[in-house]
């Protein structure tokens, strides 16, 4: 039962946080250098402010339906019923809720965009502070931020050799999972970042056999970055029990 209602809590947590996201990431699902969408695809009424799920006007879906609600649900529940409910739990769900939104925009359009990434530095360097404060887990902070240094190091040395295949946003993407991995421990972090390369090699050769892309095109890294993250994240909860 406690499950239960953990479960059925955290995914209700999810899709709220969902449905504020959803008209910003429609907003940022454009091309770099490009002007944000400000109305509706349908009718070309502007989007609100407030957060939406469908245009006032024609009534049409604003964004995929219900895919930003789901995954931001499923994300919400699976890292609080494996992570638990520590103070270091906060930061996990904010970047688990940020994740969502930069992995549905850099599949729209490869791009992760500094309007989410950025901010999410002080955020999330805040909760982390604030659970070292509550559990005197000082260790866990300083290496939270070795381990996001050591990610932004590692893949901007990447991003040079690798000729554009790595850009800017995966970099800064890589040092928020490296501060939230970081934390966890060492292992955790390269745990991660060799399942996101897995992952993402996997899906590449997929798609190379099936004549989707070339050796030339660039793929939209930032999901397996996070999808390995997340991955690292549960397996480490899991063999602490």
């Amino acid at each position: 039962m406690f499950w239960a209602l953990t479960a059925a809590a955290s995914a209700a947590a999810g899709v709220v946080a969902g449905l504020f996201l959803r008209t910003e990431i429609v907003r940022l699902s454009v091309p770099g250098g490009q002007p944000e969408h400000a109305a509706c695809s349908v009718c070309g009424t502007a989007l609100p402010d407030r957060p939406a799920v469908q245009c006032g006007h024609c009534g049409s879906w604003i964004g995929i339906p219900l895919a930003i609600e789901v995954a931001t649900a499923a994300v919400v529940a699976l890292v609080l019923i494996e992570l638990g409910t520590g103070p270091g739990v906060a930061a996990f769900v904010y970047l688990g809720v940020v994740g969502v939104a930069l992995a549905q925009i850099d599949l729209a359009v490869k791009r992760l965009p500094d309007r989410l990434t950025l901010p999410a530095y002080p955020a999330l360097i805040t909760l982390l502070a604030v659970a070292a404060a509550v559990d005197e887990n000082w260790t866990s902070l300083v290496r939270a931020g070795l381990g996001g240094l050591a990610a932004v190091a590692g893949y901007l040395l990447l991003g040079l050799v690798s000729r554009g295949q790595l850009g800017g946003g995966d970099i800064k993407l890589a040092g928020l999972i490296g501060l939230a991995l970081g934390w966890l421990s060492w292992r955790t972090l390269l745990l991660g970042a060799f399942t996101g390369f897995s992952l993402a090699a996997v899906a590449s050769a997929g798609l190379l056999a099936a004549r989707k892309i070339s050796l030339r095109s660039r793929i939209s890294f930032g999901p397996f970055l996070l999808l390995g993250a997340l991955i690292a994240a549960l397996a480490t909860a899991v063999s602490t029990r």
